[in-house]
């Protein structure tokens, strides 16, 4: 059996992609967790109804439309933290910086508690607050360490890797359940799942590109860029269902492929920037991101010589809040990318090498930036966007700002600075869907939709090669822009918010059955918020209407109290107050005499104690851990204010340099609030660097809410389109789909329109593949919610086999089945039982009188035929013996022979791909239909003989299938 669920993303105008396949025994799989710019809460709750019966958690790319509300379910959805969650390291690391780069870019992901919830857990809230006065009280956000130490949990997984994955407590047994990753294409350690259970097949590919980019290789369809195969390779060909994204269906391929991209999107940047405008491009901040900054660095570097290039003069940026530790991790991962940003990087070491480390830094690698800068900060994108020449004339810039949507990264701001000019020119590099929320399409999708209308004109630039290039005025367009701002909480609101946190976890302590399950759950306060909300002792009249929610947390020696007095907390006073030292103990009983020592259980599993991963960090790892980034504090080897101060044995001392020489897990630290790039020091000082009159950004961790502005923007800038989207267009669809020949086809994550028809076009492709009707070809285009039924379509019976028949069965194990080959003779039908044979006998005596036929299938239909099994005649064995040839069962793995041959004491290396050398004399390749094909070279004499190295390998093999006879 097997079910499909879209809880987001199916024949919606939103990006985000949840998706729930439910497996024969009730092994439930959720694929992404998935968000949009909306950051709308209810939009998880039937996520949230599933989690108690979820097993694993499969993550396929490192955008917010896949992954932006893990960090959010992990704290506040209980239990969710224990399910296991599986994904590339790539996913794991640019997904970190992307929710950390989330969670301190915008308050709106903190998401806003329902105002229903707020009613059922205060009087007070429901009697004095309207629906139009809502407060908009903010649930805490996950802190920097707590989104570090959620993603430490994700088990990493490598391309091609079978897994079996381990199921969450509360799972039922996962019964041989595999997981493979793939590449997908789209973007870093973007993924596509092959998930292979009993005799269902899926391969889950979502957002996925086969084309070949600067940074990324293709998809592994036909074997990965470069394979050149002409078929797709086994593990993905026939699938019982095939989940594929809707989502560019309707796409073109772009004449010229990726060299036409490029250059286009160059000559809009050489088109503005020669006139002294600024041209921002709003993108992701740990995606796509990538393949731009790659792109226009490189042509930095190679026009930068070039007088007559307008991008000699011009600045290249690159704004999000955690830039910096996304592109370190970056730098680490190139095993992830392209052949060709590997053999750049060596060919760059080669150079270093021959020039001496004393040159190291006049090199650079793929992703060591010489021109693109980074901006962390507010204040330093008000300064970039504010200098000028020594004429007093605008200089040219190029700013790539997180984020796509124009709603909560920089690019809203950098839109806000530019928009009077048109001179200016703003790139989308994605098509949007059209949106009809009451609340206002978003920035976006407006600019988007004027490109479309071109209601104003367009503006035809000549370029270099003689092409015009097409750029959409607005003329002075209105927008309403919508700002949000987080203040604390006071008065009426904090004691709501009291009322209703008291309220959870006595419901989380009635669901958990004590304090403890509460360590793992959300706990949406911190110590800030409990200092700030019991520092008045005297003001007794705040806390009334208190004493029911308190008796319930009382109990919890464990947990903060909020808003609680000093007879409250008892001798807990001690660890709660500051500066307290001293509790009288005199006639007090029980737990009010012993010191409040928190003791904390150990858990264990039956393995023994559990251990927390993130103490096993690798040390490009701990970057984020503790939550703040380590470029923003001080040198820690810088001498000038620790003298005479003792040095831990793992500081090594280093010269007072601002920074630590370059090693293979050493991250730089440059102090003074810097960008962080390697070579840092070829750059000279830049306008951004001076942070002289910048205002630290007040952080609020207290309780707090949201208050909304708007304010309307005049926009004058030109609009452009490249399509750096990274995704599938409709002519790989039409190429791969009839050679992948799925059984089932289940379209997702797409609008409405191009979902059906993408869904027509392609019953269409696959009833002309296998020559029937379009009816005969099952492709489904369910909504958001809807269940559709893809099991596989087999040719089974039920049989009984007689007691003499089993006991003569020789059972083999092959990856946890058992199996067995059975030579038998068919006796007699009987039915399934006298039950049933009674009542299809009275159906007949009903039916005589109708028509024939119909009488003919009511009486198959009831009667149900088991048929019987039994042991062979003696004088038919040896006739049926001589007919039936042996057959291998299994799939036997290279690296899995290598193991085995190296275990026997022989040599085996691989040399080249899909080709293994044992002993030097024995080759053993494996084709991409899974053929095996031995191959012995070299002396006839000694290698043919039956215990040479030839016998040995053939040995071997057989021994890793099952034989049947």
């Amino acid at each position: 059996m097997f079910t499909f669920t879209p809880l987001q993303g199916a024949q919606s105008e939103s990006s985000a992609s949840q998706s729930l396949l439910e497996l024969d025994g009730g092994v439930k799989v959720l694929i992404d967790v998935g968000w949009d710019e909306t950051f709308d809460v209810a939009k998880l709750k039937e996520l949230e109804k599933q989690v108690p019966t979820l097993s694993i958690i499969l993550l396929t790319h490192p955008t917010i439309a896949h992954l932006g509300a893990y960090a959010h379910c992990c704290k506040h959805f209980p239990q969710f933290a224990r399910i296991p969650v599986y994904a590339t390291l790539p996913v794991i690391s640019l997904g970190r910086t992307l929710v950390q780069d989330l969670y301190t870019s915008t308050p709106l992901a903190s998401t806003v508690i329902p105002p229903s919830a707020l009613s059922e857990a205060s009087y007070s809230y429901s009697q004095s607050v309207s629906a139009s006065q809502d407060p908009n009280i903010l649930l805490q956000p996950p802190t920097l360490e707590e989104i570090a130490s959620y993603f430490s949990l994700i088990h990493p997984l490598k391309y091609s890797q079978p897994h079996q994955p381990i199921p969450s407590p509360n799972s039922a047994p996962l019964n041989g359940l595999t997981v493979t990753a793939y590449n997908a294409g789209h973007t870093l350690g973007g993924t596509i799942w092959h998930i292979q259970h009993g005799l269902e097949s899926i391969v889950y590919a979502v957002d996925w590109n086969q084309a070949r980019e600067n940074v990324l290789a293709g998809a592994a369809w036909l074997g990965g860029a470069g394979a050149g195969g002409a078929e797709v390779i086994e593990q993905l060909r026939k699938p019982t269902a095939l989940i594929c994204s809707s989502r560019g269906g309707e796409r073109l391929a772009l004449p010229g492929g990726r060299a036409k991209r490029d250059e286009l999107l160059l000559d809009m940047i050489k088109s503005a920037t020669s006139k002294g405008g600024t041209v921002l491009i709003p993108t992701d901040s740990s995606a796509r991101v990538l393949e731009l900054a790659y792109l226009l660095e490189h042509a930095w570097r190679k026009e930068t010589n070039d007088d007559d290039s307008p991008l000699r003069t011009s600045k290249l940026y690159l704004a999000s809040k955690n830039i910096g530790a996304t592109m370190r991790y970056t730098r680490s991962m190139l095993e992830w990318m392209d052949d060709a940003i590997i053999r750049e990087f060596e060919a760059n070491t080669g150079v270093l090498k021959k020039q001496g480390e004393s040159d190291q830094k006049h090199g650079a690698g793929p992703f060591d930036f010489k021109h693109l800068r980074l901006l962390e900060r507010r204040g330093q994108i008000n300064r970039v966007l504010n200098e000028t020449d020594n004429l007093g004339r605008s200089v040219g810039k190029v700013i790539l700002a997180s984020d796509t949507s124009l709603e909560w990264g920089f690019s809203k701001d950098v839109l806000r600075k530019i928009a009077d000019d048109s001179r200016n020119l703003v790139i989308l590099t994605e098509r949007l869907a059209p949106t009809h929320d009451a609340a206002g399409p978003g920035l976006a999708k407006t600019l988007w939709s004027w490109w479309e209308e071109r209601k104003n004109g367009v503006t035809l630039e000549p370029s270099k090669n003689g092409e015009n290039l097409e750029q959409v005025n607005t003329s002075g367009r209105s927008v309403e822009l919508k700002d949000i701002k987080r203040i604390p909480l006071e008065g009426n609101d904090l004691s709501v918010y009291q009322h209703w946190l008291a309220t959870q976890r006595q419901l989380l302590t009635t669901q958990s059955g004590g304090a403890t399950s509460l360590e793992s759950s959300a706990d949406v306060v911190d110590d800030a918020s409990s200092d700030s909300s019991s520092d008045s002792e005297d003001s007794d009249t705040e806390q009334q209407g208190k004493a029911l929610n308190i008796s319930a947390t009382m109990g919890q020696a464990n947990r903060k109290k909020i808003g609680l007095s000093d007879e409250d907390l008892g001798i807990n006073i001690l660890l709660r107050r500051k500066g307290v030292y001293d509790f009288d103990v005199r006639g007090k009983k029980g737990r009010e005499k012993m010191f409040p020592v928190a003791i904390r259980r150990k858990r264990a599993d039956e393995f023994g104690d559990l251990i927390r991963p993130e103490d096993f960090l690798r040390a490009e790892e701990r970057d984020e851990v503790d939550g703040q980034d380590l470029r923003q504090q001080s040198n820690k080897y810088d001498t000038k204010d620790t003298l005479g101060k003792k040095r831990k044995w793992d500081d090594i001392a280093v010269p007072n340099e601002g920074r630590v020489p370059n090693g293979a897990n050493k991250r730089q630290q440059i102090g003074g609030g810097q960008r962080e790039s390697p070579d840092i020091a070829d750059m000279p000082p830049g306008v951004e660097d001076d942070a002289s009159d910048e205002e630290p950004e007040e952080e609020i961790t207290s309780p707090s809410r949201l208050v909304f502005s708007t304010e309307t923007l005049n926009i004058n800038v030109r609009l452009a389109f490249v399509d750096f989207a990274g995704l599938h267009d409709k002519r790989s669809l039409q190429m791969l789909i009839p050679l992948i020949q799925p059984r089932k086809l289940i379209l997702v994550s797409g609008i409405k329109d191009e979902t059906l028809s993408l869904a027509a076009d392609c019953r269409k492709l696959l009833a002309a593949l296998i020559g029937a009707e379009d009816t005969a070809i099952d492709v489904y285009t369910p909504e958001i919610g809807i269940t559709v039924d893809a099991s596989v379509d087999t040719n089974a019976w039920a049989v009984k086999l007689t007691d003499a028949l089993v006991k003569q069965l020789k059972w083999q194990n092959v990856k946890g089945l058992s199996i067995a080959t059975v030579t038998a003779r068919l006796e007699a039908i009987h039915h399934d039982s006298p039950d049933a044979k009674a009542e299809g006998s009275n159906k007949k005596q009903k039916l005589l009188k109708g028509d024939a036929e119909e009488t003919r299938e009511a009486i198959d239909a009831a009667e149900v035929e088991v048929p019987t099994l039994d042991i062979l005649p003696s004088n038919m064995v040896s006739a049926t013996r001589s007919v039936a040839q042996p057959l291998q069962v299994g799939d036997l793995r290279l690296a899995d022979l290598r193991k085995i041959m190296q275990g026997s004491g022989h040599t085996a290396e691989f040399r080249g791909e899909g080709t293994l050398l044992i002993d030097g004399s024995v080759i053993v390749r494996k084709s991409g239909t899974g053929r095996i094909e031995v191959e012995s070279i070299g002396l006839v004499t000694g290698l043919m003989q039956q215990g040479g190295t030839f016998y040995a390998v053939k040995n071997k093999i057989y021994e890793g299938l099952a034989v049947v006879k």
